[in-house]
């Protein structure tokens, strides 16, 4: 059996929980710098985000912009965890300091981190969502990016 290695690049953010998180969004999920949160607002999982897309990780940013990237979000609050899977893209801007998006559509503006994400904001996990709409609980996004160009290009 041969094992490959694969590179993988990982940055960390997180956010607090806001009383009007509803996330029933059905084509993304977001997290932003603002402190409030109005119900219009239906894509938002978290605020008061500590950094926004663009200030991840250099090396991260670099291999997000590859269409052979497999991203990996943990998203955890508390004891509760959920995952969602999405890819990477040539065209992402990566340049939105103020927010994070991730897309179940392959649409990209500067705040998009992934897309054709398994998952939207209304299909995140409704106790961990519970748990967000206590202002004091804290959401921790650690983002995994692999590059598998290596396997892709074989």
């Amino acid at each position: 059996m041969v094992y490959m290695q694969i590179p993988v690049y990982r940055d960390k953010v997180t956010a607090r929980g806001h009383q009007t998180i509803r996330a029933l969004h059905p084509t993304t999920f977001e997290l932003t710098k603002d402190k409030h949160l109005t119900e219009r607002g239906d894509c938002i999982i978290g605020v008061d985000l500590d950094k926004g897309v663009s200030e991840l990780d250099p090396e991260l940013k670099k291999v997000l912009r590859k269409k052979t990237s497999l991203v990996i979000m943990v998203l955890k609050v508390g004891d509760l965890i959920d995952t969602v899977f999405a890819q990477g893209h040539e065209n992402l801007v990566l340049s939105d300091s103020r927010r994070i998006i991730v897309r179940r559509s392959s649409y990209i503006d500067p705040a998009t981190l992934a897309i054709n994400a398994n998952k939207s904001s209304k299909n995140i996990r409704r106790d961990l969502i519970e748990k967000l709409r206590d202002p004091d609980a804290t959401l921790t996004m650690e983002i995994y990016v692999l590059d598998l160009s290596n396997i892709l290009a074989t």
